[in-house]
């Protein structure tokens, strides 16, 4: 007698029994995203894994006196979507304080400033947080002047990405004058007025030497579980079930594992640790040993300690990200040096011993590399490491990639590295890089198709960092925004596509954010595709993905989301 059916016996079990389903959905298009990109009719689901993917037929003879049946009406099914880049436990806390506005010109940040001047005692720091110039339609920084004129008595610190622009009082309260010299060995740089030497309020990579003191509520451990709770919940409105937090501090960690244990992740969680590459090498290992050792370090699906993340270069929003070509004199980043080729954070061997480090310790290594010079170094890292150690089974990650080269993408096929990209970059901020840069130097800026065609796994995220809302957040998280993004490259305020060639299909697209998205995180044999054994998560949609105008892939809504077979949202 089969062993499996004697078990079945014992527990009490017929195997018709062991077969039932607790949920059905038939009558629908289930896009699978298996590896032939099947479309079946209907799928079964007993506890948080799929039964069964098919016919309706098929599939509804699973059906029980207590299974649930759910008519799709030829509703489009997709598996969960993942988000690879999120920040997402600070984003929820953003506004806890008070409502943060819009800011789309310098006239709504000197607004917004000057509200804040009448709201806090003089003397209190005001802080404006990522509102990144390229999203400006002045394409520029704040000036001093402008900061000193709307709020003279209160120390101002705008700072976008790691560079700012701080106000007169700002500057004297932090000791930054025309005699003030960057002498701690560490990189930065202090923009200045060329005839006088005094700081113009441009510092890059400076925040260490400002003397910022917060203003507001403080908030509590609970506080922070709530906010987290809250945003989760409008992820799965948006169709995403699980996201990658590629920079968590100790705190996020804390928040992540509190709400697992009171039941509160109704997103899965792939955590990567930020560690600082500035602390001294002993002490980034001993935090890289430490992640190892976490117990949330043993794989679970709810929550897994999985990376360590770090940051190679500064920003292409702020004009700092490390570029193999110098920058050009830009009245936009407010650059003067014609040979700038932006911030590199991280020399040569130490970027080694961290990388080969995190990789030994089964923590995917990942860093913030935005420009060119940054992938070009990581992969150098990452190839030099693959001399002693076979790093594909390890999947390196470049988190960002914005500029590439078609060298960098056939290194990264070769050595088995992952990206995560953030599309939604290219629709906010092409118009500025192509004033910046010129169009032909942005060939393979997020070059989707060349990635696809060489074989390159790379996954989609948001880069969430700041304020609940899919399309109001900073960056915008929604996932069919990124979606319509990679299929037209069309850059907001602007009449012509970036790079049309660089475009991908709309099956492409979803693999972006579903089973690609799952391999980046070691994922792939769980989730991220609807198939026979996998978790599942899934989303019922409000239009066809496949066939609707391409202009409504954007505009695509969810009606319901399972995580693990349970409904967590519905509209």
């Amino acid at each position: 007698m089969p062993r499996n059916f004697l078990l079945a016996i014992l527990l009490g079990i017929t195997p018709a029994a062991a077969q039932t389903a607790d949920l059905i959905l038939y009558n629908g298009k289930i896009v699978t995203v298996d590896a032939q990109f099947h479309i079946a009719q209907a799928v079964a689901i007993r506890g948080e894994r799929i039964l069964e993917v098919g016919a309706n037929a098929a599939v509804r003879k699973l059906a029980g006196a207590a299974t649930s049946q759910v008519d799709l009406k030829s509703r489009t099914v997709l598996p969960g979507l993942i988000d690879t880049h999120v920040h997402s436990v600070d984003a929820a806390m953003y506004e806890f304080d008070h409502p943060v506005p819009e800011m789309e010109t310098i006239a709504d940040v000197l607004n917004y400033i000057g509200s804040r001047a009448g709201a806090l005692p003089e003397g209190q720091w005001i802080f404006v947080s990522q509102v990144f110039i390229t999203r400006l339609r002045d394409q520029r920084f704040p000036t001093r002047d402008e900061l000193d004129r709307i709020a003279p008595r209160h120390p101002v610190y705008f700072r976008t990405g790691p560079d700012a622009s701080l106000n007169s009082l700002a500057l004297k309260l932090s000791g930054i004058d025309r005699n003030f010299r960057i002498q701690d060995g560490l990189p930065g740089r202090i923009e200045r007025e060329p005839k006088t030497g005094e700081p113009t309020g441009i510092l890059r990579n400076c925040s260490r030497f400002v003397k910022y003191k917060p203003a507001g509520k403080s908030a509590t451990g609970e506080d922070r579980r709530t906010h987290l709770r809250q945003l989760l919940a409008d992820y799965n409105a948006t169709g995403i079930t699980s996201i990658a937090d590629r920079d968590a501090g100790d705190d996020d960690l804390d928040a992540y594992r509190r709400s697992k244990e009171h039941g509160e992740l109704t997103c899965r969680v792939f955590v990567s640790l930020g560690a600082d590459a500035q602390m001294p090498l002993e002490k980034i290992e001993a935090r890289i040993r430490a992640a190892a050792q976490d117990p949330l370090h043993r794989y679970n699906n709810q929550l897994w300690l999985r990376g360590i993340k770090v940051y190679l270069d500064g920003g292409m929003l702020t004009g700092s990200a490390y570029m193999r070509q110098p920058w050009g004199v830009s009245r936009i980043y407010a650059i003067d040096d014609p040979d700038y080729r932006g911030m590199r954070y991280i020399e040569p061997g130490k970027l080694y011993r961290i990388a080969k480090l995190a990789l030994e310790n089964d923590l995917q290594m990942t860093a913030h590399s935005v420009g060119d010079g940054a992938v070009h170094a990581l992969i150098e890292a990452y190839e030099e490491i693959d001399k002693g150690m076979r790093v594909r089974e390890r999947r390196p990650c470049i988190s960002h990639s914005n500029f590439m080269s078609l060298e960098a993408i056939q290194k990264m096929k070769a050595l088995g590295i992952v990206a995560d990209l953030q599309p939604a970059w290219l629709w906010l901020d092409g118009a500025t890089l192509a004033k910046q840069f010129g169009y032909g130097r942005l060939q393979y800026f997020q070059p989707y198709k060349t990635l696809f065609d060489q074989g390159v796994t790379i996954g989609g995220g948001s880069d969430h960092m700041q304020k609940v809302g899919s399309l109001r957040s900073i960056n915008p998280y929604n996932p069919f925004l990124g979606m319509w993004i990679t299929i037209v490259r069309q850059p907001r305020w602007t009449d012509q596509p970036l790079h049309p060639e660089q475009r991908i299909t709309r099956e492409q697209a979803i693999r972006l954010y579903t089973i690609n998205n799952a391999f980046l995180t070691f994922e792939e044999k769980e989730k991220g595709s609807l198939e026979k054994g996998k978790l599942a998560d899934l989303i019922v949609l409000n239009r066809d993905i496949l066939t609707c105008p391409a202009d409504e892939i954007r505009n695509i809504t969810v009606d319901q989301t399972y995580l693990g077979g349970k409904l967590v949202f519905s509209r």
